[in-house]
């Protein structure tokens, strides 16, 4: 090691006599690669916006260590490997951390005032010089593999980005600034109760029927947006499934590079069938950058990793603990600087996104105006007949999806986004700060401020599978965290009503207090409407004594035709091939809905105690039998590998040797016109 450092202290030694070879005719030359292989790749390459050494191993033509000792060879450099032989500390003020996320570099080693660079970008290099400026320290480039490169920017600057996560958003967007250390919150929670025992005590039928009067109005709320979704979705009925990418549907641009973040949190089972079910893509692997992300203090999902082998377009970033806060927004506001792509989308551990799903999101992007800046997928359950929990919550986000917000947006109001199976361009999600890192539905967070800014969220026609809960306790907790974050997102956004009323306009305004406060306060208000059946069984009802019998038999009216409506709508969405087993079983759903009440009053005291804590849904719980046919992967499976890794690879990252190279190609070729790949 001696000798190479002070051959690269040497600025004159370290520069090249003569124009560099390209990298294919290295590689061609050392027998890493066959001629015709180049040839591919080469032409792969006019198509896909990534390196030809990505290209390579993607296509599982080249290993990553030949690919990385050629990069060396052809400047002139050292590959070096960073556990063994780790950045020399004191170095980060050399190199501030945006430009080492951009170039893929992290300083090394400071030689004689000769500052050593490892990069797994070393074509980047000159860019980097550039960008430092005239007054900063001579630089030299080394080798590294690119995860050898992001655990180093994490060991360095860490601390620095994960408090960056953390307060990404400005403070006027963000619930951050809520004092919940205080027991002001605790006290004002006590002297509400305290005020509405003490009018329930005083005036116990006003206090019924002004309670009844709220959950009356908000339920027309809502109702109304039911009805006016329905209409639309009934007057302008699309495909319930698309037409799958074939020849005719080739992509015949050049491919930007997509990273796909999946948040991983106490993962036992779930890596291994994650990337079965992503290897499953047909989008260009060179072009795919999975990014897998897991908290610091997360040993189960780690030690789960260290036993999966991973393809070369998976990575892993680890979040460092900087504070209390684990929340999956935190961890997705750090990732994003690690990502590669112009497209950046979110999946859970458990989904299994459609094999053509990142097509359909480039295509529409490339088509779609430049205020699109999100394009939500649909999610749907591959476990609907666990159970009847299961079927009833596979109803339930059917007619979500597949009905109500389809005609949501088609009215032109705000979508609050889903936490899976969204894609944004990179630019936008960036200039909007990313996410809420302590809202608990960020997804919805991010909506609306997508709206507020003048941008644009359309529903894609493709499917992510998800597991549908099918266990009661975990269902209560997570639908409580739902309601808690909407609640929570309301709150933050009504901090000036009349500034949220010019960024959105009326409609806008109305849709938003209705699809957040309305939506909640149905929950917490259930009990209040099921007391209508007592007065349509004829039994006394405080609200004739107060406000006479037309108003009441005006509120079950509206009450009853509520119910109706909720019934077509699921109907509606289950009438499809693919869900019409579950056509009877909607009926049982009045059965189902009150166990949201449950969640609402559990999620109420979270809002008031703990409103950033994050009830974790686990996942796994569910056999992989259940998978839809078309996403399950045939052939052979992952393998676990030993936890003793190669010199040049991160423990729990590996090139996955296992998958057939011609799995990996194939896909490919099927996304250019014939003769487009491999004419040479």
């Amino acid at each position: 090691m001696s000798k190479l450092r002070l051959h690269l202290a040497d600025p004159q030694l370290a520069r090249p006599l003569h124009p560099p070879m390209p990298l294919g005719r290295h590689l061609v030359e050392t027998g890493a690669i066959r001629n015709k292989d180049l040839v591919h790749a080469l032409d792969l390459q006019q198509h896909v916006d990534a390196p030809l050494g990505e290209i390579l191993i993607a296509e599982g033509l080249a290993s990553s260590r030949d690919v990385l000792e050629c990069l060396a060879a052809q400047h002139n450099t050292q590959l070096v490997d960073l556990r063994d032989d780790p950045p020399q500390p004191g170095l980060d003020l050399h190199l501030p951390p945006k430009l080492c996320l951009e170039y893929r570099a992290v300083a090394w080693m400071d030689m004689g005032g000769v500052l050593l660079v490892a990069t797994s970008r070393p074509e980047l290099f000159d860019k980097l010089r550039q960008a430092l400026g005239e007054h900063a320290p001579t630089i030299l480039p080394i080798v590294a593999s690119e995860q050898q490169i992001q655990d180093a920017i994490t060991n360095t600057y860490g601390l620095e980005l994960a408090h960056k996560a953390a307060t990404r958003v400005p403070a006027i967007f963000s619930c951050r600034t809520w004092d919940v250390t205080s027991r002001i919150r605790t006290l004002w929670a006590l002297a509400i109760m305290s005020f509405i025992l003490a009018c329930v005590i005083i005036a116990p039928l006003w206090s019924f029927t002004v309670a009844a009067l709220f959950a009356f109005i908000t339920l027309l709320m809502t109702s109304t947006l039911k009805a006016a979704a329905l209409w639309s979705q009934i007057t302008h009925k699309v495909p319930d499934a698309p037409v799958p990418f074939t020849a005719n549907h080739s992509l015949n641009f050049r491919l930007p590079r997509v990273s796909i973040m999946v948040p991983l949190l106490k993962e036992r089972e779930i890596a291994s069938a994650l990337i079965a079910r992503l290897t499953k893509l047909t989008y260009p692997k060179a072009l795919l950058d999975v990014v897998l992300v897991l908290e610091e203090s997360d040993a189960i999902t780690r030690t789960t990793l260290a036993r999966t082998a991973l393809p070369s377009w998976v990575s892993v970033i680890t979040v460092p603990a900087a504070n209390s806060l684990t929340t999956k927004p935190r961890a997705l506001n750090y990732a994003l600087d690690f990502c590669k792509g112009s497209i950046i989308g979110i999946w859970d551990a458990e989904d299994a996104p459609e094999p053509d799903q990142l097509e359909r999101v480039v295509d529409r992007f490339r088509k779609a105006p430049e205020n699109v800046a999100c394009l939500q997928g649909i999610l749907d359950y591959y476990n609907p007949r666990a159970n009847w929990l299961s079927r009833c919550f596979t109803i339930e986000y059917a007619t979500w999806w597949r009905v109500l917000l389809p005609g949501v947006a088609r009215m032109g109001l705000v979508i609050p986004l889903g936490g899976t199976t969204l894609f944004f361009r990179r630019n936008i999600l960036e200039k909007l700060s990313g996410w809420d890192a302590h809202n608990v539905t960020e997804d919805a967070d991010l909506g609306v401020r997508l709206a507020r800014a003048g941008y644009v969220t359309e529903l894609l026609p493709t499917v992510t599978y998800e597991e549908a809960n099918c266990r009661l306790w975990p269902w209560i907790r997570q639908r409580s965290r739902w309601l808690k974050g909407f609640l929570i997102t309301w709150c933050v956004h009504m901090r000036d009503p009349r500034q949220l009323l010019r960024d959105l306009g009326w409609c806008r305004f109305i849709g938003i207090q209705t699809m957040l406060l309305a939506t909640v306060a149905q929950f917490f208000c259930a009990p209040l409407l099921w007391s209508f059946w007592i007065a349509m069984f004829g039994l006394p009802h405080p609200v004739p004594q107060t406000l006479g019998n037309v108003a009441m038999w005006s509120m079950v009216s509206v009450f009853i035709l509520s119910y109706t409506l909720n019934l077509g709508m699921s109907l509606m969405a289950v009438s499809g091939k693919e869900h019409r087993h579950l056509m009877w079983w909607v009926f049982t759903t009045p059965f189902y809905y009150p166990l949201g009440a449950l969640a609402a009053f559990k999620g109420l005291q979270e809002f008031v105690a703990s409103p950033f804590f994050w009830d974790k849904t686990e996942h796994g719980v569910t056999s992989a039998t259940e998978y839809p046919q078309n996403l399950i992967v045939e052939g052979p499976q992952i393998a676990p590998v030993s936890p003793r890794m190669s010199e040049l690879e991160t423990p729990g990252i590996e090139v996955c040797d296992s998958l057939p190279h011609l799995e990996q190609r194939s896909p490919v070729k099927q996304q250019f016109p014939q003769g487009a790949v491999g004419a040479k």
